[in-house]
Parts: structure tokens; C-alpha cells; sequence
């Protein structure tokens, strides 16, 4: 048994529309223990942090995968730009992050929430009930695609980026640590 914790953060589309208790009730209801949370306006300086510039090939290579041609000459620039509006879009509103306990905690969240391009994920995932954009679509807008939730996508990034929104003493583990 992995007992892990990982962040997830409720983004703008999903605070706007009055979802917090619902995408967190999902999490609940599939074991994962909810052991911190607030409700804030970030501002750039933290995005930065959560989106730093080198997150922008990877970014870039899934919007090449969706299909956008200027992405596949140039997947680095092309992400940073996306990175770009993804952190004006997380800064232009409430979140909600919050970090969430449990066996296999980082799989699990992920899998609750689905695919990172709604119209991809499976029926039944937060992304594929709440959310009915694409990142094919976003991109021709010029704007990040609204999926509702960020997840921590691995051990590493998940500790890295509860570091960036809590301390230590904003959160009680429900698990005895030795």
C-alpha cells in the first residue's frame, strides 16, 4: 500500500461556475482523504512557479498532438506561449488547491479527473463531465483549455508543487507518519 499526497487545484472555470463541492466530492467518494485546502487570487509570481518555462516542449507536443501545425515547427515556443496564457487564465480568478491523501494518490486523482483534453477523457471523469472544450479548440482561440482541475502528474511534481501553496503547517496528515 503507497500512501502518496498530491496537489489538485480547482481552476477559474470551475470556481466561476460553482463546482468546488462537486469536483472535490469525487475525490472523497473514490478514498482520498482531503487534508488541506483554501481558496485564493494567485497572482503571476506563484503561476510562474506552478507553470515554470520548462514545462513548455511538453506542452507544446500535446498541442502538436492535438493537431496545431505552428506547434509541431516549434513545440518550445509554441508551448510557452500556451504556458503563458494558462498562467493569466489560473491568476484571473479563485482557485482552489488543495492537497489529497490516499493509496496510489497521484494515479488515483488522475484518473478521477480524466484525460487533460476534455473531449479525449472518458465519461465519467471530472474533465469529461464538466468541461466541454479541447485543446484543438483552445489553441484556434488563443487561451489554455478549461479543464477544471490541475494535477500533479508524479511523485516528484506533486512534492514540489504542495510546496509552492502550503507549508507544512497548513496540512494535517490522516495517515500516522513514522
Amino acid at each position: 500500500m503507497a500512501i502518496e499526497r498530491t496537489l489538485a487545484i480547482i481552476k477559474p472555470d470551475g470556481t466561476s461556475r460553482n463546482i468546488v463541492g462537486d469536483v472535490i466530492s469525487r475525490f472523497e467518494r473514490a478514498g482520498l482523504k482531503l487534508i488541506a485546502l483554501k481558496m485564493l487570487n494567485a497572482d503571476i509570481t506563484i503561476m510562474k512557479k506552478q507553470y515554470p518555462d520548462s514545462m513548455a516542449k511538453s506542452v507544446g507536443e500535446k498541442s502538436a498532438k492535438a493537431g496545431e501545425a505552428e506547434a509541431k515547427e516549434n513545440p518550445e515556443a509554441y508551448g510557452l506561449k500556451v504556458l503563458n496564457w494558462l498562467r493569466a487564465f489560473m491568476s484571473s480568478g479563485p482557485v482552489v488547491p488543495m492537497i489529497l491523501e490516499g493509496e496510489n494518490a497521484i494515479s488515483a486523482a488522475r484518473e478521477i479527473a480524466g484525460f487533460t483534453d476534455p473531449s479525449a477523457a472518458k465519461p465519467g471523469t471530472i474533465r469529461r463531465d464538466f468541461s466541454t472544450d479541447s485543446i484543438l479548440a483552445a489553441n484556434k482561440e488563443k487561451r489554455p483549455v478549461k479543464n477544471v482541475v490541475h494535477l500533479s502528474g508524479n511523485m516528484e511534481e506533486a512534492k514540489t508543487e504542495i510546496a509552492i501553496w502550503f507549508t507544512t503547517r497548513e496540512f494535517v496528515s490522516r495517515v500516522p507518519q513514522k
